[in-house]
């Protein structure tokens, strides 16, 4: 069926469509976080970016990056009508992806994004830990010095953090595998 109205009041009327979010996307990273016991976040926080969920007392913002908005390298299907338009609307999405999680790391957040596809019950165990990790990387894990000679086993007034444990350390932010 043809269209009834003109190219450029069609194009008027869609740009005042507004999105709704991605819900089911974050209701799904919900579920997961339930499921393995997350607490401690809050959705929706007034913040730069406007992070999905947000951990304070771990610094941590988590954002749910959809496979087609976020152009996933695994499942992106570039449309085929309108492709220069396409192309600039998912390059100034990535664009403004970088400018958040540097913003946001500036002011002392650690930013993890998380693919749609990262949600779907074969990834979620991985997904859930990957989550985990990050929440442990932010937490002090402080062993207390012994004081050697003349001290009897006393503690010091400072602690050293604890080393060489790599699965500790916090992943790297470019990487992301769920």
């Amino acid at each position: 069926m043809a269209d009834v109205f003109t190219k450029a009041k069609r194009s008027e009327v869609m740009s005042r469509i507004r999105s709704r979010g991605n819900r089911a996307t974050e209701v799904a990273l919900v579920y997961l976080l339930r499921r393995h016991g997350i607490t401690g976040w809050r959705r929706h926080p007034a913040m730069f970016g406007k992070p999905d969920f947000v951990f304070r007392p771990a610094r941590l913002v988590v954002f749910v990056d959809g496979c087609f908005w976020h152009a996933c390298p695994r499942h992106l299907r570039r449309p085929a009508s309108n492709r220069g338009f396409w192309k600039r609307k998912l390059l100034a999405n990535h664009a403004r992806a970088l400018l958040v999680n540097r913003t946001l790391r500036q002011r002392g957040w650690r930013v993890l994004r998380i693919w749609e596809h990262a949600l779907t019950r074969k990834h979620e165990a991985r997904c859930g830990r990957r989550i985990l990790r990050w929440l442990a990387a932010a937490r002090p894990r402080v062993r207390p010095a012994v004081v050697k000679g003349g001290g009897g086993g006393k503690l010091k007034g400072q602690s050293s953090k604890l080393k060489g444990n790599s699965k500790l350390q916090e992943p790297s932010a470019r990487r992301r595998v769920c």
